[in-house]
């Protein structure tokens, strides 16, 4: 009789820890991992005017420009290579982006979810570089823009 309630027992013992590990295992696989923090918008204010490289990578535009913005806008971009004069000949001006509409573009990707949406800065906090994309699975909605020869300008009168 000893030998039943022993077995009894070690069948009941194992029967409750393999529930609790399967409630265990349940509870971790239900859990969803914690949402990656927003990247912290960087310390750098984009001033009124400057000049600057803009190798532009998208499904619509590509090339390089050389941008100047004055008073926040930009007043000039010049094509440095066919692609990017075939695009200023083709598309409104208005298409090349301040570094501050770089930055929005950025923020609104990751607002809106995007599978990519990063940058990489310079020492002084202003983006060297942003690549996105909105959906890994679709095709042509990815963008790089490469920011170099960045100089400011002084503020006009």
């Amino acid at each position: 009789m000893a030998d039943v309630r022993s077995r009894t027992r070690a069948t009941t013992s194992a029967a409750v820890l393999l529930a609790a590990l399967s409630w265990t295992a349940t509870a971790c696989a239900d859990r969803q991992p914690p949402e990656a923090a927003p990247a912290p918008a960087t310390a750098w204010r984009e001033p009124a005017s400057y000049d600057y490289t803009l190798q532009y990578h998208e499904d619509v535009l590509w090339g390089t420009f050389q941008v100047s913005v004055r008073d926040g806008k930009v007043t000039k971009a010049v094509g440095l290579d066919a692609d990017s004069r075939r695009a200023l000949r083709e598309g409104p001006g208005d298409r090349i982006p301040t570094i501050g509409g770089l930055l929005a573009r950025l923020d609104r990707a990751r607002t809106d979810g995007a599978d990519t949406a990063q940058a990489d800065y310079a020492p002084d906090g202003r983006p060297e570089r942003i690549t996105l994309d909105p959906d890994t699975n679709a095709i042509d909605d990815e963008a790089e823009y490469i920011i170099s020869a960045y100089v400011p300008q002084p503020a006009q009168p």
